[in-house]
Formats: C-alpha cells, sequence, structure tokens
C-alpha cells in the first residue's frame, strides 16, 4: 500500500521515510515512530492500517543518521543488536527527524502521532515540544517518566502492559500523578511490546482493546 519516501530535515539532514495512503479523502495524518526495530515490517503494516482506517501514514527512519536503512526482526540477537541504538539516544535528532514527518503531512489535515517502544517515548515528547500536532499516543514508552515534568501541548494518551519487565508499574504511577492530565491505560497481563503480533509477547486480547481506544482518540482529536 505503501511506498518509500525521503524527508529533510531542518537541519538538511536527508532520511528515509515509509508513507501510506488511504484509498479515499484523508480525514487527516499520523506519524508512526518505530520502535528499536527499525522501520520494518511490523511498523509497515502498522502505516498500512492506519491507512486503511482514513489516515495518510508516514514513518520516518530515526535511525538513519546512524544506520542507514536499518531493519531487524526480534530474535534475541537481533533485539541485542537493536539495543545498541538506545544506548545513548540522541533525543534532539530524534526529534527533529520526527518534526520533518509532520511538516511533510500537515497540508493533509490535522496530525497524530502514534509511537511504541522507543517511539511511545518520542511521541509523548513531540507532544511537548513539537509543532504541528493535534494528538499523541504512546505505546509502552519506557523513558516516558524521565520527561513526566512536561505538558503535552495536546491530547495525549498512554499505553502500558501490567507485565513490562522494562517498565515498572512504579513508573507508570509516576507518570499518573505528574500528568493527570494525560490518558493512561495499563493492561493486565500484557508485557512489553503487547501491540505486536510479530513478537512473542503479543497480547492479542489487549491488543484489540488499545488499538479501537487508540482510534477512538484519533477520530475525537483529529477534526
Amino acid at each position: 500500500m505503501g511506498q518509500d519516501i525521503k524527508l529533510t530535515a531542518s537541519d538538511n539532514f536527508q532520511l528515509g521515510a515509509y508513507r501510506a495512503d488511504p484509498g479515499g479523502t484523508p480525514k487527516g495524518a499520523v506519524v508512526v515512530i518505530q520502535e528499536i526495530f527499525g522501520v520494518n515490517h511490523h511498523i509497515r503494516s502498522v502505516c498500512d492500517r492506519l491507512a486503511g482506517e482514513g489516515y495518510v501514514t508516514i514513518a520516518p527512519s530515526i535511525f538513519d543518521r546512524t544506520t542507514p536503512g536499518f531493519q531487524s526482526g526480534y530474535s534475541p540477537d537481533e533485539i541485542a543488536e537493536a539495543r545498541k541504538f538506545v544506548a545513548s539516544p540522541d533525543w534532539a535528532a530524534m526529534l527533529r527527524d520526527t518534526q520533518a514527518a509532520i511538516d511533510a503531512v500537515k497540508s493533509v489535515g490535522p496530525v497524530g502521532i502514534i509511537g511504541f517502544c522507543l517511539g511511545g517515548s518520542i511521541a509523548f515528547v513531540a507532544a511537548t515540544r513539537l509543532s504541528g500536532l493535534k494528538a499523541a499516543i504512546g505505546y509502552y514508552g519506557g523513558a516516558v517518566v524521565r520527561f513526566a515534568e512536561e505538558t503535552p501541548k495536546v491530547p495525549t494518551q498512554l499505553h502500558f502492559g501490567e507485565k513490562d519487565a522494562g517498565i515498572p508499574l512504579t513508573d507508570v504511577e509516576t507518570i499518573k500523578s505528574k500528568r493527570p492530565d494525560v490518558e493512561v491505560f495499563v493492561y493486565p497481563g500484557a508485557q512489553h511490546g503487547f501491540h505486536c503480533d510479530e513478537r512473542a509477547s503479543y497480547d492479542k486480547a489487549s491488543a484489540d482493546i488499545a488499538w479501537p481506544r487508540s482510534m477512538d482518540f484519533f477520530a475525537k482529536h483529529l477534526k
């Protein structure tokens, strides 16, 4: 459904992206921010799914500054390799590349952002710092707690798994207490990556609740 394109960030860096367009008149646009596994098969399928919901969808390759075109699967070795990208993340650069994606689709209509894992954290920070968004959704963003003092400028929704080994529920409670303005949902029994049907941690029951909840949130705010 989609195509590979190029984006240019504010510092003139060129990065890749995947863009999927709906069949009819778009309702708006959604920026999808990847996990640590790059703009891989799963992230592309999320983009296609959002295009099916009526949104122009774009996923910037935010690791292109380090390893252009990086994509990974979910084997233990691949996970270990992908984790190297977030040993010392360059948040400013990733946000510049996210802003480039927002700017590329803002002419379509209202723009939302949704991110998973690392992307969930970026989606939250984008809501507090970037321009051109109308709504933000983050799935299991482990660094959100570090940025919880920052106030989102747009309606924001966060999703966490109760059994996420990397995000203790104490972090989620901290986020809730610091950000009563943000919708926070915790899915009983769900692990990190529960939305991704290509991972061992996929939890269909939780994903089947979280996704419609996310789509309702976008439908409400992307007007």
